[in-house]
């Protein structure tokens, strides 16, 4: 794996819809739906169990149903990225023709997405950081840029298999794209996230970490949909 050579691969999965899916259900269900895929294979089992970053994230279902429930007999597409060459190539043979319950799986189209100088990456599914309750009633913004800082740094680390210098600057600007937390149902428990917004600084390091976060997501849980991000050039 030439890890010296970031690629994002992109895997758009059309998809037929079996059942209604209510939208604060979707990521799970795509979850569901990739980690099935995943189990059919032992490598990938394995992959998918082991306790590390996965490096892969993936957004909801497009189009998006204004009312909130996603229609049986519908065919939308899931969007997924990951900075695994071989990952990619698994999940590409393997969706276009997997199945469960809620989701069948279609047709796949893959590209590699252009390296270009990032002006904003944007989380189009919520940003999780776990804790015991909502962030706000933790931690200060300061301590939330912090562990995203320090998450995005472990990635990349542990994906390049060495320790990079933390002495630069990844963003200029963050905003919160929402006014109230939003509710996302996993494993019966409701987890409170955030979109967010940076504009990325013009420097060799953060636009590559930029560039890498793409195919990973922000912060935590980007397995589970969580933090996938979309992006601006300049």
């Amino acid at each position: 794996m030439e890890k010296n050579n970031i690629k994002v691969y992109e895997i758009r999965i059309k998809v037929y819809i079996l059942r209604d899916i209510p939208l604060q259900e979707i990521l799970a269900t795509e979850a569901e739906f990739i980690d099935s895929a995943l189990a059919q294979n032992q490598r990938w089992l394995e992959y998918h169990e082991v306790n590390q970053y996965k490096n892969y994230c993936f957004a909801g279902l497009y189009p998006i149903e204004k009312e909130g429930v996603y229609k049986k007999g519908n065919i939308y597409t899931i969007t997924l990225r990951t900075v695994n060459v071989g990952l990619a190539r698994y999940l590409s043979n393997i969706l276009r023709n997997h199945y469960t319950d809620v989701i069948k799986g279609l047709t796949v189209e893959n590209r590699i997405l252009p390296k270009k100088i990032i002006s904003e990456i944007y989380s189009l599914t919520p940003v999780i950081q776990k804790f015991d309750r909502y962030w706000k009633k933790q931690i200060s913004i300061g301590g939330f840029e912090r562990r995203l800082f320090e998450n995005a740094v472990k990635k990349y680390n542990q994906y390049m298999g060495e320790r990079i210098e933390e002495d630069f600057q990844l963003y200029t600007n963050i905003t919160f794209l929402n006014r109230k937390p939003i509710a996302n149902e996993y494993k019966g428990i409701r987890l409170l996230g955030d979109k967010i917004s940076l504009k990325i600084a013009d420097d060799v390091k953060a636009q590559e970490m930029a560039y890498f976060l793409l195919g990973t997501g922000l912060c935590e849980m980007n397995s589970r949909g969580y933090g996938y991000c979309n992006y601006r050039w300049v």
